[in-house]
């Protein structure tokens, strides 16, 4: 009857397409591997060429970016054309906390934004090494706090983030629950970047398989963020953290990528605290898999299914507060 309820993963609807994706995941893969930056580039250089990169790809259709700011933290805030929001989401970019910024993740944000019916708050939190641990926690907090000292009711609020955004987004709610703040309704973590000693085994028998990450790339950026600090602290390696009381958590993550055993550590950490978690694998596909929905069909499906999954959460939480 299968395993425990975060063990099952729900059916590929692309299913009947096989041949179709399969041929989608290998173009990604090559495309992926083509560009791969070098292990041993420096974090200005990393920045700039992702910038470029950032700058190269266009937003989607209808979608509006404005600079804002909640609580002195700035902030990206995304709408989406033709949606009446009904929630926020509050979100929080990935980069393994040096890279990347609120900006250049709007597309996908915009992606679980139009599927959840909500505007959508970019954090632009500080990055290290300038901004080491606490800094990236601190901001995170502090958006959140403000969000909810202006009226907006938790109940309609949800979370997401991708890889270190998906670590960052799971602190957060263990940081508001530790400050006795309203959690929201739910959070979508997508590939978490939830370990930083890089415990996980997945770390080794993925390796070959992702086209993206690697410890030798990871490595170098985690005293970075740390300094100092224990990378098995709670508040930087959501792993190890007491998540007793979080909201609903789904998880999503790809089978080939260095990060899975994040995922499923976090989910069964997660249950372990009787913690509502969906853990969502997807076969075949790399790191943030969703960012390429446009050419991934496997990626607009697991866009779809956490967009569900999230809409769901917040309508019941507002049946609660009605």
């Amino acid at each position: 009857m299968g395993g425990p309820a975060w063990e099952r993963c729900p059916a590929n609807p692309t299913e009947g397409r096989s041949s179709v994706s399969t041929e989608q995941k290998e173009t990604l893969d090559a495309i992926l591997r083509q560009s791969a930056f070098p292990a041993d580039m420096g974090v200005s250089e990393l920045r700039r060429l992702l910038a470029e990169q950032a700058s190269a790809q266009p937003l989607p259709a209808g979608v509006t970016v404005t600079p804002a700011a909640l609580g002195g933290i700035p902030t990206a805030e995304i709408t989406i054309d033709g949606i009446d929001p009904r929630h926020v989401v509050l979100y929080f970019h990935g980069g393994v906390y040096v890279l990347e910024d609120a900006f250049q993740v709007a597309g996908l944000a915009a992606q679980v934004g139009r599927r959840t019916r909500a505007t959508v708050i970019s954090v632009d939190y500080r990055l290290a090494p300038e901004h080491p641990y606490p800094a990236a926690v601190d901001d995170a907090l502090a958006a959140y706090q403000a969000l909810l000292q202006d009226g907006t009711d938790p109940a309609g609020i949800a979370f997401a983030g991708e890889s270190a955004g998906g670590g960052l987004a799971v602190a957060t709610l263990i940081n508001a629950r530790d400050h006795g703040l309203p959690l929201p309704a739910a959070a979508l973590v997508m590939s978490p970047y939830a370990d930083l000693t890089l415990a996980g085994a997945s770390m080794d028998t993925k390796a070959a398989a992702d086209p993206l990450l690697s410890r030798e790339l990871l490595q170098p950026r985690v005293p970075d963020y740390t300094a100092g600090h224990d990378p098995a602290a709670g508040l930087i390696s959501p792993v190890f953290a007491d998540l007793s009381g979080l909201p609903p958590l789904i998880i999503q993550a790809g089978t080939h990528e260095v990060l899975l055993d994040d995922a499923v550590r976090l989910a069964r950490q997660a249950a372990t605290a009787d913690v509502a978690v969906t853990l969502d694998i997807t076969p075949g596909v790399p790191h943030v898999f969703q960012a390429f929905y446009p050419i991934l069909d496997e990626a607009a499906a697991a866009l779809d299914r956490a967009g569900q999954l999230l809409s769901a959460h917040l309508a019941s939480a507002d049946r609660v507060t009605a």
